[in-house]
């Protein structure tokens, strides 16, 4: 028994005839996949997981090799910028515009985002359409933001300064349905941007700022491995943030 296919097919509500027939295959073969666990050929895999909206691999964990993995994530990577900076602003407001279903922010401060007016403006116009987003922001009274501060150099209180700014622009977008904001207290080793299936990653570099880093434009493959790694730690983060900036109450705090 394949339970992982038989669990999506129930969450998606599609019938077995429904995707037999957008595989183009007849219903008993799809049953097959899921009371018999066969494993269907690439292209049948391809649509289901589409339909599915699940992960190739997740479906199907032994249908793609390791050494496929490598060569699909290898082309999740659309572009590799030097310098977060170097990123162009038309992509960023097509990222915006485009995305649908899914906005999912992990910064440390995020004040350039968070100054662009297009920003809280796509938001709220996106979120009334349907769009779901979770932000995350660093506590500016964290540790980690003053340890921040001192590896790149810059006066004691900078980074928890910046981060401040930033959520004087945007706390207002935790009030709308549809947007979640929580409070991170981690060290932060990436910035992820996600819109639907496509992938911002600021890699951060010890000793430089965001904008100096190198950052990755990822888009989402049904066997790929990158794109996902990086949700899985964004999961992560969002699983011990609060939604006290202040952190008092101490649900799901992150241990010292």
């Amino acid at each position: 028994m394949n339970e992982r296919l038989r669990e999506a097919l129930l969450r998606s509500g599609l019938s077995i005839a429904y995707v037999a027939d957008r595989a183009g295959v007849e219903p008993k073969t799809v049953e097959r996949w899921i009371t018999k666990g066969r494993i269907p050929y690439p292209r049948h895999r391809h649509t289901i997981a589409s339909l599915l909206q699940e992960p190739e691999k997740y479906l199907w964990p032994d249908s793609v090799s390791a050494e496929r993995r490598v060569e699909v994530s290898e082309s999740e990577v659309i572009t590799v910028y030097p310098h977060r900076n170097d990123i162009p602003s038309d992509l960023w407001r097509r990222l915006l515009a485009s995305a649908t279903e899914r906005l999912d922010i992990l910064v440390l401060a995020g004040l350039f985002l968070a100054e662009e007016p297009e920003f809280t403006k796509a938001v709220k116009k996106r979120t009334s359409e349907g769009l779901k987003v979770r932000m995350m922001f660093g506590r500016p009274t964290a540790p980690e933001a003053d340890k921040r501060s001192a590896e790149e150099r810059l006066a004691s209180g900078t980074v928890g300064a910046r981060i401040s700014n930033a959520l004087a622009l945007v706390r207002h977008l935790g009030d709308i349905d549809g947007v979640e904001l929580r409070y991170h207290d981690t060290t932060l080793y990436n910035s992820i941007f996600r819109f639907d299936d496509e992938m911002i990653v600021n890699m951060h570099a010890y000793g430089l700022p965001g904008a100096h880093a190198p950052a990755m434009h990822l888009r989402k493959l049904p066997a790929g491995d990158l794109f996902d790694t990086y949700m899985t730690s964004f999961e992560h983060v969002w699983a011990n943030a609060t939604e006290d900036e202040d952190g008092a109450d101490g649900t799901n705090r992150l241990l010292p």
